[in-house]
């Protein structure tokens, strides 16, 4: 079994296991490993064994694969530790390790009870917290417990932070059970995470075995260890063994029909230190507790949803300033630039800008890598570090060499930017561009037929060191060229389709003698007939150019 650690570009992190001799890696749902990456190709590298070695090959990708930053070609042998990138993501080798399959051994040393029945039958503590009745009642075991709960209950009723409150958990049960350790684990991504910890003499390594929680949570059941010694589960745990623990004691944090985690509690004083009543208490307390964690993390999602969108609030602020207010006008030229926002902030951003007396007009688009107030203040600083090369008419490459390394000595690895830059020769139609890892560029000519403009380099910022290629083309009368980011073509429909560049280049020619305003609006009637109601991810930016036939030739269909 191989092991692959991942980091995606909003550096959200997490293993994947590979238990064939093959993966595909990509960002379509039809890969093996499916990464959120929209820099990535849908089936963007193949990683497979060949005897005792693993290799990685391209598929084809738009932006490439690179081991250790450099560009692999064909099949490439790769070792452990060796990382892989592809677009903004990060695929790490790592040594395989054998899966737990052992069975759970069960036998007269170690009791397990339904903790759903255990709740059913103990008694039931409602919201009233009033303990008149309680202390004119018989006195008995099950009243002490009643009264322990609301004790507890009450402890914590108190608003806090969700480690403050396991704290206080692990307070409450110390205090009436005794143990000399307890630990908190909660349910992850990665299976189970120790939250909290306490014991009298140092915090213990862990407290209970894979198998041992995996029984308790998923079995959602109440267990006893009467003896550490005597259980087959704990044979190969010798430090547990080694620090003189004897008994354990667990019990599920169920909150409805979902489990939490766990409490579990470890004691040194010799076998059989806890008993049924102490496992039937722990059930209750931890049933208590699983309701104030839910509540907690409830109230903890609800705030940082509201900084979230804060965040975008102000994150699409900053990415509407940076967008031009008004378009230049040159005599023989029509131009049609918008940006449709999404719900989020995805980071394009547009400019379209004469210079060199009005002799030349500059386009440029651009995407960056995330979304929110990260890829809005990324956009800032592209647009920054790009508009003194262009004003100053800095040669293409040159401008797009400079800025990506400026972005990739001030951004972290995974931020980058696509983008799309042409400069417009307007006396004579000449464009040169270069596509740096972006979506490519569409030149419609009036006798129907159309041209990409595909990529000349990587994205900006993705390398330390990048060379970039220049393109040229002349453009005739009423020619048109398109330039656009995916959040066109990577508008999905209810069954998950995206509308993808053959669609687009369709709605485009059927349109490219319109003006260009009623154009971009056909081009934008279609996507929404193709998503049917299906919100959009993305921002959509569209830049239309065309070269007139004359002045007069610049209202559209003749």
């Amino acid at each position: 079994m191989l092991e692959l650690h991942i980091t995606a570009p909003d550096d959200a992190r997490w293993e994947h296991h590979v238990l064939e001799d093959e993966v595909v890696i990509g960002r379509s749902t039809r890969a093996g490993l499916t990464i959120s990456d929209r820099s990535l190709s849908r089936l963007h590298a193949r990683l497979f064994r060949s005897g005792e070695s693993w290799f990685v090959e391209d598929l084809g990708s738009r932006n490439g694969t690179f081991i250790d930053q450099v560009r692999t070609e064909g099949e490439t042998r790769i070792h452990l530790g060796q990382t892989v990138a592809l677009g903004g993501s990060k695929v790490k080798l790592m040594g395989g390790r054998r899966l737990d399959n052992g069975q759970d051994l069960m036998d007269g040393h170690t009791v397990f009870r339904s903790a759903d029945a255990l709740l059913e039958s103990g008694p039931m503590l409602s919201d009233r917290t009033d303990t008149d009745e309680a202390a004119e009642a018989e006195q008995s075991p099950a009243v002490d417990r009643l009264r322990l709960l609301i004790d507890v209950h009450k402890a914590l009723g108190r608003s806090v932070d969700l480690q403050e409150l396991l704290d206080i958990i692990l307070d409450s049960v110390f205090d009436y059970l005794k143990p000399e350790d307890g630990a908190i684990f909660l349910v992850s991504e990665g299976g189970y995470t120790r939250v909290a910890g306490r014991s009298v003499q140092g915090e213990p390594d862990s407290l209970a075995s894979s198998s041992l929680i995996k029984e308790v949570v998923e079995g959602r059941q109440a267990a006893l260890v009467l003896d550490v010694r005597d259980d087959e589960r704990f044979n190969q745990a010798q430090s547990m063994i080694m620090s003189g623990l004897r008994s354990i004691l667990a019990a599920p944090l169920l909150d409805g029909n979902r489990a939490l985690g766990l409490i579990v509690l470890g004691s040194t004083r010799g076998a059989r230190a806890f008993d049924e009543d102490d496992m039937e208490l722990l059930v209750s307390m931890a049933s208590v507790a699983a309701m104030r964690i839910s509540n907690v993390r409830l109230a903890e999602e609800a705030a940082e949803r509201r900084v979230m969108e804060k965040e975008v609030a102000l994150g699409r602020r900053i990415q509407m300033a940076l967008l031009p207010d008004h378009l230049p006008d040159p005599d023989g030229w029509e131009i049609h630039a918008g940006n449709l926002p999404s719900r989020g902030v995805s980071g394009d951003i547009y400019k379209v800008f004469e210079r060199d007396d009005g002799e030349t007009l500059v386009i440029l688009v651009a995407d960056v890598s995330g979304k929110g107030i990260a890829a809005a203040l990324l956009t800032a600083s592209l647009e920054a570090l790009s508009a003194g090369p262009l004003e100053e008419g800095v040669p293409l490459d040159d401008c797009c060499r400079r800025v990506s390394q400026l972005l990739y000595e001030r951004t972290p690895p995974e931020k980058f930017a696509t983008a799309f830059i042409a400069e417009v020769e307007l006396s004579s139609g000449r464009i040169r561009y270069v596509n740096a890892g972006h979506n490519p560029g569409l030149v419609l000519r009036v006798g129907g037929e159309a041209e990409w403009l595909g990529s000349c380099g990587v994205p900006l910022g993705l390398l330390p060191e990048a060379e970039y290629t220049v393109g040229e083309f002349e453009m005739s009368p009423r020619d048109v060229l398109m330039v656009y980011t995916d959040g066109l073509t990577e508008a999905s429909n209810p069954d998950g389709e995206e509308f993808e560049e053959v669609r687009l280049k369709g709605s485009a020619l059927t349109s490219r003698l319109k003006p260009l305003k009623e154009m971009a609006r056909h081009i934008e009637e279609e996507l929404d007939r193709f998503t049917a109601g299906e919100p959009y991810a993305d921002d959509r930016t569209l830049v239309l150019l065309r070269r007139c036939a004359g002045v007069a030739g610049c209202g559209g269909e003749e």
